[in-house]
């Protein structure tokens, strides 16, 4: 108890700084975010651990790997969580906002551009190479995502049944998760649940089911739920929603075609922020500003709400041996359903051999290196090089 007590204190005795000062620090973070999750990581350690101090180095590998594996990208619930130790809740407030902020501005002002402007007309010789490289960042993702949540011969089971399901069966990605995470969890602690599978009953999810589908919205409404459905089903960090969002944006709602969906996550490549805010782009394109607004919303609110309030329990919850298994089991699906979506949209992008140069060439060079910038250049420079191919040879 004392212990806990001191702790608090502790904590209670950092939080020094004003609101405005935190969005000032991390606005910096969110101009400068470039390269994808890594890079954003590494640079919010560098500061805020390594200079600052303000966690230790445990504190921090502890509290990444829950963020890695519950909802929401990661590098944004870092920013809420060291605002939140140095300005309590309104801090944590402050720097989630300015950490989002500028990628949110850029992300929706080109949005009006591609939509009111026809910037894809107008600049289609760019995004055919652009495009190009986002099947790289995807298969990029895929060999980062891999390895850290399929460890094991039943989870490589799971991430392939979910793959097949996914692409060849069109089924629900929350089944598929729902499905992974009871299948690792009964392959872990089968005779846990032996004696208690007669007594389980699928009568009342049934209903609530039943019920949410007889639920009409207003369009706006409904840009916000799937916004926060893809917000809260994000395991594993922001590439993982470009499976939630494909489906229901695309295939679902048929708010943007997949050649559309293509564009808003080569535009996102080149953006200083997380991958996640190409769901402004899809927003827009639902239900112009509003529908960006709410999108936009409902996808962070989770990211904001958890590392907020919630902290300390998500903490004993990632590390629960009791749940565990289930959140392992649907991470290994969403590597799965992300490989599916992968599929869809090199189809899409990769349209004849040059495009398929260009996303290998991509695809290797993200591999190779691992700078700041790597990822703005491959996909700069898969633009460029198309472009250059379509004015000349093509």
């Amino acid at each position: 108890m004392w212990h806990s007590r001191s702790a608090r204190s502790a904590i209670a005795a950092h939080r020094s700084d004003a609101p405005l000062s935190i969005f000032a620090r991390f606005l910096k973070f969110g101009l400068l975010a470039w390269g994808g999750p890594a890079a954003q990581i590494a640079m919010i350690k560098h500061e805020c651990v390594d200079e600052e101090k303000w966690v230790s180095e445990e504190t921090f590998r502890k509290t990444l790997a829950v963020y890695q594996v519950l909802p929401g990208p990661e590098a944004h619930e870092l920013c809420v969580y060291f605002g939140r130790i140095r300005g309590g809740k309104l801090g944590g407030f402050a720097a989630g906002l300015g950490f989002m902020l500028p990628g949110f501005l850029l992300m929706f002002g080109l949005s009006i551009l591609y939509v009111e402007a026809n910037l894809a007309g107008h600049l289609e010789e760019l995004f055919y190479g652009l495009t190009a490289a986002v099947g790289a960042l995807i298969a990029r993702a895929l060999v980062r995502l891999g390895p850290t949540f399929v460890t094991d011969v039943p989870l490589a089971i799971i991430a392939v049944a979910a793959f097949a399901l996914a692409l060849f069966a069109d089924a629900s990605f929350v089944l598929v998760l729902l499905g992974a995470g009871i299948a690792y969890e009964l392959w872990t602690n089968g005779e846990r649940w032996r004696g208690r599978v007669s007594s389980f009953s699928l009568g009342p999810l049934a209903i609530v089911a039943l019920a949410l589908g007889t639920i009409t919205l207003s369009l706006t409404a409904e840009i916000f739920w799937e916004g926060l459905k893809a917000g809260l089903l994000t395991f594993g960090g922001a590439f993982t929603v470009i499976p939630f969002l494909q489906e229901s944006a695309v295939d679902g709602k048929g708010w943007l075609t997949d050649s559309q969906f293509v564009d808003g996550l080569a535009i996102s490549g080149i953006l200083p922020a997380p991958l996640i805010i190409f769901s402004t782009f899809v927003g827009y394109l639902a239900g112009g500003t509003v529908g960006a607004l709410a999108m936009t919303l409902g996808i962070f609110l989770p990211a904001f709400v958890f590392p907020i309030f919630f902290h300390r329990g998500l903490v004993a919850l990632a590390e629960s041996p009791r749940i565990r298994p289930f959140l392992l089991g649907v991470a290994a699906a969403v590597v799965g359903l992300i490989a599916a979506v992968a599929v869809t949209i090199l189809e899409t992008s990769v349209v004849d051999v040059p495009t398929a140069i260009l996303a290998l060439g991509a695809f290797l060079a993200l591999n190779r290196w691992h700078g700041k910038l790597t990822v703005l250049y491959a996909v700069l420079g898969c633009g460029a090089i198309g472009a250059l191919l379509q004015i000349t040879v093509l």
